[in-house]
């Protein structure tokens, strides 16, 4: 390309490109990826030394919970956010159980609204699922900002609950884009929940929402979008049962797992308690492989956080009055290259879960990939730091993180965004920046 004063270089940096790794510069200017291959300092207004450092796309975090409006005193859009960044994330995709749900234009349009000069990161926002018919499913999922359709099979945090076949089938019918699902089966929930009742135990989550919850639910809407040939993305599986359904139905489900599931497992109830709770449970060393052969046979897309913080007075409650979820938007990116330096995956594999995977099965717009013409996103991470995870360093409104004491060796370095450098060494930089999500013919 035509020699030109560049926004920014990233210098001698071993980047993960789609044709392979190699040790080059990449070029950026006006928010985009101009050039790759190697420059001189001299060509740009700035110059990051990546040496030694690995330069991957950007992570996008396509599961996060940031509460607001209504519950802003466990997390918020810049609290939140600034957690992302600090963990290397540089998109997020926001539930919509918030208070009041995320059902309406004017509820997508108020997150937006909230998201501006606050938001760290990129960003985009799901419909929930409801039981009102009135809801034109067709617009909604279309909205500028809008990255689709989340149910609740079975009841979690809020009120957006849809269990029946019928209601989904209506849904499905009227809409088009994928839709994500929290496959947890509500009538078996609700003939277990006198399981948790009686234990008064964490140990006994993952007994009160058993298997069959999980995998009846899994079964239930793979035959629903079937009916409709409608595309779905399971949302955080957890059991080895599910993965091997599941991989009878890659033409038409995708599948995500979470870092929590592939870290701890049931151990966990006795070590923290309640901290360990979320839904769908912690489960046993048995069910953990199962997702890691899922991981290492392709049949799991992505790896989303489920970042769903509590205030530590809640999580202190005695079970079952405890909420279910878990901070880990900041905890995401470390976890995963503990993996890797584990070789439990490859970091090609890393990034196809948390960069290629979320943009090519939600139709993320420029996002994704290292390649001319693409956002200028980057997580760039040190392979061989070695450091300590604690609550300490938790941005998160909620102070904690069931990690706590967890030695990792890993560690991202610095969050780009468009071109913006907005963390470097563990330091928040510059001021919020974030902007909406553009997704392919949406």
């Amino acid at each position: 390309m035509t020699k030109q004063l560049y926004d920014l270089i990233l210098k001698d940096g071993i980047c993960v490109l789609p044709s392979g790794i190699e040790q080059l510069d990449i070029a950026i200017k006006d928010g985009l990826i101009v050039d790759i291959g190697s420059f001189s300092s001299s060509q740009a207004t700035r110059t990051v030394d990546c040496k030694n450092l690995h330069v991957l796309p950007g992570v996008i975090d396509s599961q996060v919970h940031f509460r607001e409006p209504g519950m802003e005193y466990k997390e918020d859009l810049e609290s939140g956010t600034r957690s992302a960044i600090l963990g290397g994330v540089t998109t997020v995709f926001e539930m919509p159980n918030t208070k009041p749900p995320t059902i309406s234009e004017e509820a997508l349009n108020d997150k937006l609204q909230r998201a501006k000069g606050r938001a760290w990161c990129d960003h985009a926002f799901f419909i929930g699922g409801t039981l009102n018919h009135d809801i034109d499913w067709g617009s909604l999922e279309f909205l500028d900002g809008c990255c689709g359709i989340k149910i609740f099979m079975g009841s979690s945090t809020g009120n957006l609950l849809v269990s029946e076949d019928e209601a989904l089938d209506e849904i499905f019918r009227n809409s088009r884009r994928r839709i994500a699902i929290h496959a947890e089966d509500e009538h078996i929930l609700r003939e277990r929940a006198h399981i948790a009742q009686e234990g008064r135990h964490p140990r006994f989550h993952p007994e009160w929402r058993n298997v069959d919850s999980a995998l009846n639910a899994t079964k239930r809407i793979i035959n629903i979008a079937r009916r409709y040939k409608h595309p779905l993305h399971v949302l955080h599986i957890t059991t080895a049962d599910e993965i091997e359904f599941l991989a009878q139905h890659k033409d038409i489900a995708t599948v995500e797992v979470t870092p929590q599931h592939l870290t701890l497992t049931d151990e966990a109830y006795e070590r923290i308690g309640t901290l360990a709770q979320m839904n769908p449970p912690i489960r046993s060393q048995q069910h953990q492989d199962g997702l890691w052969e899922g991981i290492r046979i392709g049949i799991v897309d992505v790896i989303g956080s489920d970042h769903a913080p509590h205030a530590l007075d809640e999580k202190n409650k005695e079970y079952p009055a405890s909420p279910s979820g878990m901070p880990g938007v900041q905890t995401m990116v470390p976890l995963m290259l503990n993996h890797v330096n584990n070789q439990k995956l490859s970091l090609q594999r890393f990034v196809d879960l948390l960069c290629s995977g979320p943009a090519r099965i939600y139709g993320i717009s420029r996002k994704g990939r290292i390649a001319v013409g693409y956002d200028a996103d980057f997580t760039i991470v040190d392979l061989q730091a070695e450091k300590t995870i604690s609550n300490s360093q938790s941005a998160s409104k909620c102070g904690w993180t069931p990690f706590d004491g967890m030695k990792v060796k890993g560690w991202p370095q610095a969050t780009i965004i468009r071109g913006n450098i907005v963390m470097q060494n563990d330091e928040v930089q510059g001021s919020p920046l974030g902007e909406k999500v553009s997704f392919i013919g949406a």
